[in-house]
């Protein structure tokens, strides 16, 4: 008898394969719940019925640095995005570079967002401003009731208000901040003195990767852990079909039967301008060719005392996907 897998992911394009039946997970049946990942999250630490969910990266290195997570990730990506596009600012106040931002009110929805740790590590290593050299101001970014506080016991050192007067969109509008670091884009980015930290920021995304090699991941597939200690054939068989599911993406992206499926019209230089910067593999799954990154990541949360303590690379998957990819 097949065993019932429910998979909870946003659809992706690089997941639909598996979503629509084309690819499979060896001895098992799937069903596919569709939302956005967000509302995934919140329930990663109660007891969802998915055996298989979409985690944010963030959250499940901190709470892998505390000790047992009740999913166990795979080396499967879902979710990347560079961050240089999530910083916005006032521009007048004189910001110029991130080197400016040291001192600044700066508002995040939430301090332990991928999009937050991964923009901070950013300023951090290239512009050497760390997150205690920043004010931070915790708000809702469109609704001011949708505030999420965090409470991880981070050091004094890392300086949380509360937003007050509006949300963050608002208080950069009006002046009360002086930027945000948000996944999503302000309502108010068109606003006069609000711009991006990096206008050209595809540029520097660009830039970036050339010098780093990271591109940075925000969320991975977790497998509940009771299931995989149970059967550790499991994960491989999850990996695998999450590999041929991203794997027919890429093909039906490259396909040139006279017509593009994707709602791009100059989709073909668009992919020849990516591989020329980041290979023909530019959405690598596994461990080894993600590595930069994964260090990046894991470095990150602990600088910025979301984890405890530096998690090594090998800790976050389960043991028989290390090396597969």
């Amino acid at each position: 008898m097949a065993q019932l897998l429910r998979i909870a992911c946003w659809d992706y394009d690089r997941v639909n394969a598996l979503r629509d039946g084309r690819v499979g997970i060896e001895g098992c049946d799937i069903t596919f719940s569709v939302d956005a990942p967000h509302n995934f999250f919140f329930k990663a630490g109660e007891a969802p019925p998915f055996e298989i969910m979409e985690q944010s990266l963030s959250s499940y290195l901190t709470k892998r640095s505390r000790g047992p997570v009740p999913y166990t990730a795979i080396p499967v990506y879902p979710a990347r995005m560079f961050r240089h596009s999530a910083i916005y600012i006032r521009t007048d106040r004189g910001i110029r570079s991130g080197c400016d931002l040291k001192g600044k009110r700066i508002g995040v929805p939430f301090f332990g967002i991928t999009a937050a740790t991964t923009a901070r590590g950013i300023l951090a290593d290239e512009y050497g401003v760390k997150a205690e050299d920043i004010i931070w101001v915790n708000g809702g970014l469109e609704d001011p009731a949708q505030a999420l506080t965090q409470d991880l016991g981070l050091p004094k050192s890392i300086r949380i208000e509360q937003a007050e007067g509006g949300s963050l969109s608002q208080l950069l509008a009006n002046g009360a901040i002086d930027g945000i670091i948000t996944a999503a884009s302000p309502s108010t980015l068109n606003a006069p003195n609000v711009g991006r930290l990096f206008p050209d920021y595809r540029a520097a995304e660009q830039a970036y990767f050339k010098k780093t090699k990271i591109f940075p991941i925000m969320h991975v597939i977790g497998i509940k852990t009771d299931l995989i200690e149970r059967d550790p054939t499991l994960a491989p068989r999850v990996f695998h079909a999450f590999n041929a599911a991203k794997n027919l993406c890429i093909a039906d992206l490259d396909g040139d039967g006279g017509a593009v499926k994707a709602t791009v019209p100059w989709l073909g230089p668009e992919l020849d301008a990516t591989r020329a910067i980041m290979g023909d593999d530019f959405w690598p799954y596994g461990v080894e060719k993600n590595r930069p990154t994964l260090e990046a990541v894991t470095r990150w949360s602990f600088e910025q005392h979301l984890s405890p303590r530096k998690l090594a690379v090998e800790e976050l998957f389960a043991p028989e996907t290390l090396t597969l990819g």
